[in-house]
């Protein structure tokens, strides 16, 4: 994976605001979709981004979800439509943006991580969304096709709960607290990792369990960076006296600030429990191999008398009498074993096994 200082290093002597594509390369026809509706009524339908204008004409609330930002041809057209910053169709395009909040004249820019796991591997990654709010429409950008926002669909398609009957800025609050409700889901999952992680470092501690307590240690920190500043994006937003942005639905964006707070502390939470599991596993490593210094030389402190023995019996003297003595062999033997167990046994009232 590319750093996002080689990334950026892609638009180097650039002016500002020039459009640049800063991201995964993608070959995949950009889709915008556009979902126009009112309390009675709602169109959903595919189009193509010199029509956009046109959907706004014709419901009281209009979203327009573009799926690709790798053509930056697509973006820089529906950003024209809609006049749209060139700084902010800069931003649109560089997909390493740290979650934010700009206010324009006539719009909020919102910058979003959206946290998912891939299916290959099952490894967390963060897609940029951009969201654009307007006074009765919402755009957004995503990186590529494929969110968390069906839920919302489905809720728009019957008219279910408030989302119809509230303007745009109620839509964009439920973008942001669909990112945000995510985020439990895949603590959820990372906490059955770290709960199978613990089990795995006490019972069967081997390199395999420190590479994926690395692995999670970088899945929370990536968790964290999506999630820990869109607090302050939320906070300022909910306090902003903005014509854009109603009374009711502040009162909802400081819910799902409520929310990031749960995300993030669960986080910390999650982290220092993985911080600790690479501390009990060099614990556990440490003591078995005590254990085993420990078995080996309880075996070594036994034959030490035993060796004395098989030396002395060993000499080659002329005038020994148990060499010629019908039952020495089996005499040694005996006190061998016999010494051997008054240790063990010895060993063992001073706890030392």
């Amino acid at each position: 994976m590319r750093s996002p200082v080689s990334r950026e290093s892609a638009k180097a002597g650039l002016p500002p605001g020039t459009l640049v594509h800063v991201g995964t390369p993608r070959s995949e026809k950009v889709r915008i979709t556009v979902f126009g509706y009112d309390e009675k009524d709602f169109n959903e339908r595919e189009t193509r981004a010199e029509d956009c204008a046109d959907a706004l004409k014709k419901r009281a609330v209009t979203w327009i979800n573009v799926d690709g930002i790798h053509d930056v041809a697509i973006v820089e057209k529906v950003g024209t439509l809609f006049g749209l910053h060139p700084l902010t169709l800069e931003d649109i395009a560089s997909t390493h943006q740290r979650p934010k909040m700009e206010d324009f004249d006539n719009y909020f820019y919102f910058v979003l991580r959206m946290p998912y796991f891939q299916r290959r591997g099952g490894r967390i990654h963060a897609e940029q969304i951009s969201i654009v709010l307007m006074k009765n429409a919402v755009v957004s950008f995503q990186e590529r096709e494929g969110d968390v926002f069906d839920p919302i669909r489905e809720r728009i398609r019957r008219n279910k709960g408030r989302i119809r009957k509230c303007g745009a800025d109620y839509l964009a609050y439920a973008l942001m607290d669909a990112i945000v409700d995510n985020g439990f889901a895949i603590l959820e999952t990372l906490g059955e990792r770290t709960e199978s992680l613990e089990n795995n470092v006490l019972k069967e501690p081997d390199p395999a369990v420190v590479r994926e307590i690395h692995a999670l240690k970088r899945e929370l920190i990536l968790l964290r960076k999506a999630i820990w500043p869109l607090r302050e994006v939320l906070a300022n937003l909910s306090r902003d006296d903005s014509p854009l942005i109603s009374k009711s639905t502040a009162l909802y964006l400081r819910d799902v600030y409520d929310h990031t707070i749960q995300v993030v502390e669960t986080v910390e939470t999650f982290r220092d429990t993985v911080s600790g599991l690479l501390d009990v596993y060099l614990s556990v490593v440490s003591n078995r191999m005590n254990e085993v210094m420990r078995v080996l030389t309880v075996i070594a402190t036994l034959f030490i008398p035993l060796t004395f023995l098989a030396g002395i019996w060993g000499m080659n003297f002329e005038f020994m009498p148990e060499l010629e003595w019908k039952f020495a062999y089996p005499v040694v033997l005996g006190i061998m074993i016999l010494i051997a167990a008054t240790m063990l046994i010895f060993f063992r009232r001073k706890k030392w096994l």
